[in-house]
């Protein structure tokens, strides 16, 4: 747009930009005027769904720039480049005191500064030439064109009279202000408009519902080409369609009964865009050819010029004048006239003719043939002569002149002159008279020599400020380009221009502002501009004037554009969503006509539109779509839709209603659609009706129907010799016969497929996929890959970027989950991210670079570390660019984790507060608490640092726990920061969370989390030396335990907490009595565990307790005796049953690690 980007506010909505040049603050502020700037941000903002979803609301991005600063920039850049005002031949003095006048006449005289309508002579005024008029006070003057107030002369004609010729605008007073619909530059021929769009949607859309069967799948993605060759369930969409089945059927069957006996109305494009904005026309006929003669001294011979005075005379403009008037000198020299063998013999007989002509009296062709001079001389550079013959020309006449294109070409080629000679009065008169001419009769623009006089109109209007003047100027600027096809591109300032001017006027120049906008975006395309093409075409199509043809030739804009916008070639291209507001408006305009057209028209519209609902998985919309085209059907007898191709939208209806899980309605159209096909015999089109048949009987259960019409199907095919649709329909069949058990899922199928010529290579595709996925549930793994690579390879030589997709997300699953493979998981992931990139799909891409960094992370190096952090920081632009605040925050997150991996501890607390601060301005307190909770898990999880994670669980993320009423949430924080307190010896703090920890568990009766929490405060009084305290939460910790055991795990449980018990008991309370007990207890769950060295243990501190303690020596030497055999066992050399006197039961902490986690 001209500006260059300096940084983006995303917060604020705001971007900031710059400019350099004053021609870049020019064009910037034309297209914000425009409101071009506007729908260049929708297009490059707006997401290809939300086209769709707001075809029936007024959408807009609105774009507000800050004019103040736009002004100092503009004035900046003026006083660097030092410029200064200077049009044409008048100086900054000259301009303001001209200026001043002017605004003094205008203030003085006129209540409008362009008047149409009438005017009365104030002033008694005599003709000093023939091109003007006489005037007397009271006489009563119709403008011709337009009367502008900054300009000296108007074309006016007398009412009395009829005379037609050129007035001072100083002696009228306006009378009347009338304003007129004014032609455009060009017109639309609506018939044509309609054929043309009709044969590109048709080449568009290419729907072959009634064609080609339909493969079940398993897997849910769209194809980009016409129709969905896979059955995949669509997500429904919030469209409702309240069209009753019963009146749905009625209106079917009068949508069939139509025309039947109707032909088809073939139509295909005969022409290009740029005819439809440039209609042939029929050429003005060629002046003949006249015979120069040899001229001798003092001999002329009349009879020779009698041709060519026939031609000539006249004082009506005829059709062959005006191509006269055109031709360049070289053409006069060699196409009208032949016979001489230079332009001094030309000369020559066209002087003798004047004279000859000067003789007769005949004034017509005495003037023209003065013209004829003139210009010949002038193209010899022989200025002086030339501008006599001019001047001579303009006082032949006595009475008025009428020939008004001849007057325009003498005042342009006497202008020309005048300025070479410099002489600035003359040159000044002639282009006033020239001004008006062109004001009042803009036929007058094909006899300009070149656009000078166009550009003075403009100049003065700007520098007398008159804003409809300037209008009218930069009309004629345009028009005279639009003329020229090598010049055409210089239109598109004036027209812009023109556009601007008539936004902001209170009282518009009535010009089609629709018509100029398509203008504006045709040229745009030509200049390769396609954002402002697009832009443009969307600007035409919503002017209140648009009528159809408008609507439809924006969308042919779109429908060129958009897809070169996205670098798509003409070969894939396809609709694109942009073009959905055109296609619903036209749909809305073409209701209104009642042409035999208009019916095809709307047809193919609606196709269009239920086309792209589906692609982007609106199935309701698309389904509502078509319920409108066959419920608003005509009542007419002859439709010019063949048969076939309306049978062929009924199909791509069922088919819509079975993606959208209503198979009763599918099947009902599916009936009626076979009651019209032909009793007698068979069509290829009742195949692709039976096979569809069996896929909604398939989805209703009912197989053996289902078989039934895929068999059908399969008959008509072998009929036929379609092999294509033969081979989809026995796989079909064949998935039938499976489920019925009748056979195994055959590879054949596969092989029908594999020898089909190109283009069936979605199906093939399909058919390999699941054959995969058979073979993998077969658990023949090395089989089910090769069929995942086979269609993978399959997809890529065909170009099928969906069926990529999908293959490469199966091989992704398979070396991810059944047969583990990180790197070829890596590859495979990857390749999925280069696929999502190049669909376009920002969302999916940033989920897959998320997945690619986890498995990064899974392989634990630093190399590996920093490629995660790589993708991580690459799906963090994606989420920032899409707005995707959660995903953004949580990749914020994911790098800090990984810079804590890498060691990196310092950018750790920035990406983790950033994060933060993230997750804070989605005010969704669920996610923030989520998110709180993932940041205080990365110092959790890890060595170093676990006391921030106290910072996370406690100050921050569990009062908003308590505040959201989150219990499950709660219970974990309070369970992590035990842990947390715990590995960093700080006891009594933990004790308080551990409680409440107790207090969520009981509360929510699971006995395993009642289990988790006695178990953890048993370990803390025990470490606090609250020895009673630990024992009464150690035996509430056992009565949570399930009985009878069902896992070893369970005993093994058992077996740690009475030692433990035992050892406080023995050790800190000094009770080996009731110690014993608990040794017992442990021995008996560890004996019935298997564990020996539990047992060895348990034995040992026995045998000690008896010799040392109770004094019990059969049991003392039991106990031993049972140690010794076990320590054989484990090659244990010696048993100490000494009593240890420092031994204490906490210091098992220091050696045996964590005992208060259960294992």
């Amino acid at each position: 747009m001209s500006a260059h980007v300096i940084s983006i506010d995303s917060d604020e909505n705001i971007i900031f930009v710059g400019f350099k040049t004053f021609e870049e603050i020019w064009k910037f502020s034309t297209y914000w005027a425009t409101g071009f700037l506007g729908h260049c941000m929708e297009n490059l903002l707006f997401d290809e769904k939300f086209w769709l979803s707001s075809l029936e609301e007024n959408f807009a991005i609105e774009v507000s720039i800050q004019e103040e600063t736009l002004n100092l920039i503009y004035k900046g850049i003026l006083i660097i480049k030092k410029a200064f005002i200077k049009c044409g031949m008048i100086s900054e003095k000259q301009h303001r005191q001209y200026q001043s006048s002017l605004t003094a006449v205008n203030l003085s005289r006129f209540n409008f500064s362009i008047t149409r309508g009438s005017c009365l002579a104030t002033v008694e005024y005599d003709a000093e030439s023939p091109e003007e008029l006489s005037i007397a006070p009271g006489d009563r003057i119709i403008i011709v064109g337009l009367l502008v107030s900054c300009f000296d002369w108007f074309t006016g004609r007398k009412e009395v009279t009829g005379e037609v010729g050129l007035v001072k605008t100083s002696l009228v007073k306006p009378q009347a202000n009338v304003f007129e619909e004014e032609e455009w530059i060009f017109s639309l021929q609506e018939d044509k408009v309609i054929e043309e769009a009709i044969a590109l949607l048709k080449k568009k859309s290419q729907n072959d519902a009634g064609h080609n069967y339909i493969l079940v799948s398993l897997f849910p993605f769209y194809l980009s080409f016409s129709f969905p060759f896979i059955f995949s369930f669509a997500v429904s969409s919030s469209c409702k369609i309240d069209t009753p089945q019963t009146d749905l059927k009625k209106n079917m069957q009068g949508f069939l009964d139509q025309g039947k006996d109707s032909s088809d109305l073939i139509v295909t494009m005969k022409g290009t865009l740029e005819d439809l904005f440039m209609p042939t026309e029929a050429k003005d006929p060629s002046p003949p050819c006249f015979t120069v003669y040899p001229t001798v001294e003092g001999n002329i011979n009349n009879e020779n010029f009698v041709p060519l005075f026939s031609f000539l005379d006249g004082q009506e403009c005829k059709a062959e004048f005006g191509v006269l008037y055109g031709l360049s000198s070289e053409l006069l020299t060699s196409t009208t006239f032949s016979g001489h063998s230079d332009e001094e013999e030309l000369i020559a007989f066209l002087g003798l003719a004047r004279e000859a002509a000067m003789k007769k009296q005949l004034v017509w062709p005495q003037t023209r043939l003065c013209f004829l001079l003139g210009k010949l001389c002038a193209a010899k550079s022989n200025f002086i002569q030339a501008r006599i013959y001019f001047e001579k020309a303009l006082s032949v006449l006595q009475e008025s002149f009428s020939d008004f294109k001849l007057l325009a070409s003498i005042y342009s080629n006497l202008a020309a002159i005048y300025l070479l000679e410099k002489n600035t009065e003359s040159f000044f008169a002639v282009m006033e008279r020239l001004a008006a001419l062109l004001l009042g009769i803009p036929d007058c623009l094909e006899s300009l020599e070149d656009n000078s006089v166009l550009k003075y109109i403009l100049k003065k209007a700007v520098l007398s400020r008159n804003k409809t003047a300037e209008a009218r100027a930069c009309y004629l600027l345009a028009k005279h380009y639009w003329t020229d096809r090598a010049e055409r591109a210089q239109a598109v300032p004036y027209i812009e221009r023109l556009l601007v001017l008539s936004a902001e006027a209170q009282r518009p120049w009535k010009i089609s502002l629709s018509h100029g906008y398509l203008t504006l975006a045709w040229l745009y395309s030509e200049l390769c501009l396609y954002h402002l093409s697009v832009s443009s075409a969307r600007r035409a199509s919503l002017q209140p004037c648009a009528r159809l043809s408008n609507c439809l030739i924006s969308m042919v804009l779109v429908l060129d554009n958009g897809n070169k916008l996205c670098g798509i070639t003409e070969q894939k291209a396809s609709i694109a969503p942009q073009v959905a507001p055109f296609l619903h408006l036209s749909f809305t305009k073409v209701q209104e006509g009642g042409r035999t057209q208009c019916h095809v028209l709307r047809h193919q519209l609606a196709l269009c539109l239920c086309q792209l609902f589906y692609k982007h998985k609106m199935v309701e919309h698309a389904i509502h779509q078509m319920h409108m085209l066959i419920n608003n059907s005509p009542p007419l007898k002859e439709v010019p839709i063949y048969l076939p191709e309306r049978n062929s939208a009924l199909i791509w209806l069922a088919w819509l209603h079975i993606e959208n899980n209503q198979p009763d309605v599918a099947l009902d159209i599916l009936d009626s659609v076979l009651s019209t096909m032909p009793e007698h015999c068979t069509t290829p089109q009742e195949g692709v009706v039976l096979n569809m048949r069996g896929v909604v009987l398939r989805y209703m259960g009912d197989l053996q129907r289902a078989a039934e019409s895929y068999q059908a199907a399969v008959d008509i095919c072998e009929e036929y010799e379609d092999l294509s649709n033969w081979a989809v329909a026995q796989a079909n069949l064949g998935k039938i016969l499976s489920a019925l058990r009748q056979m195994a899922l055959p590879l054949v199928y596969s092989c029908l497929f594999s020898e089909l010529d190109k283009g069936h290579e979605a199906n093939f595709i399909i058919v390999l996929l699941e054959l995969g996925q058979h073979y993998l549930k077969q658990q023949q793994i090395y089989y089910g890959k090769g069929c995942y690579e086979w269609a993978l390879l399959l997809a890529i030589n065909a170009n099928l970027l969906d069926c990529q997709l999908t293959a490469t997300r199966n091989l992704c699953n398979l070396y991810r989950f059944e047969t583990p493979h990180q790197a070829q998981c890596i590859i495979y992931s990857e390749h999925q991210v280069q696929l999502l990139r190049r669909k376009g799909d920002r969302e999916q891409e940033g989920d897959a670079l998320e997945a690619i960094n986890h498995l990064y992370i899974i392989l634990g190096t630093d190399r590996a570390y920093r490629a995660a952090l790589d993708y991580t920081k690459s799906s963090l632009g994606i989420f920032i660019d899409l707005g995707c605040r959660e995903k953004e925050a949580f990749a914020w997150l994911q790098a800090g984790k990984i810079y804590h991996l890498l060691g990196q501890t310092e950018l750790v607390d920035l990406y983790v507060e950033v994060a933060q601060g993230v997750a804070m301005k989605t005010g969704n307190n669920i996610f923030i608490l989520k998110l709180l909770e993932a940041a205080g898990d990365i110092f959790f999880n890890s060595c170093q640092d676990r006391d921030k994670a106290i910072t996370f669980y406690k100050d921050r993320a569990l009062p908003i726990a308590v505040t959201c009423n989150s219990i499950h949430t709660r219970l974990r924080l309070c369970n992590k920061l035990t842990e947390v307190m715990f590995s960093l010896k700080l006891y009594g703090a933990a004790v308080e969370f551990a409680q409440t920890a107790l207090d969520i568990s009981i509360s929510q009766g699971v006995h395993l989390n009642e289990r988790v929490a006695y178990h953890r405060l048993a370990s803390l009084y025990h470490c606090l030396k609250q020895y009673e305290l630990a024992e009464h939460y150690y035996l509430k910790t056992l009565t949570q335990c399930p009985t009878p055991l069902q896992f070893d795990e369970e005993t093994l449980y058992y077996v740690k907490v009475y030692r433990a018990l035992g050892d406080i008991l023995f050790y800190d309370l000094k009770d080996p009595f009731d110690a014993a007990g608990y040794y017992h207890l442990a021995l008996a769950a560890a004996m019935d565990l298997g564990n020996k060295r539990s047992q060895l243990e348990l034995c040992t501190r026995l045998a000690t307790i008896y010799h040392n303690f109770l004094i019990d020596r059969e049991l003392s030497l039991f106990f031993y005796q049972t140690a010794r055999g076990l320590a054989a066992e484990l090659n244990v050399r010696r048993i100490d049953i000494s009593p240890d006197k420092h031994y204490s039961s906490i210091s098992q902490y220091k050696t045996t690690g964590k005992d208060h986690k259960i294992n």
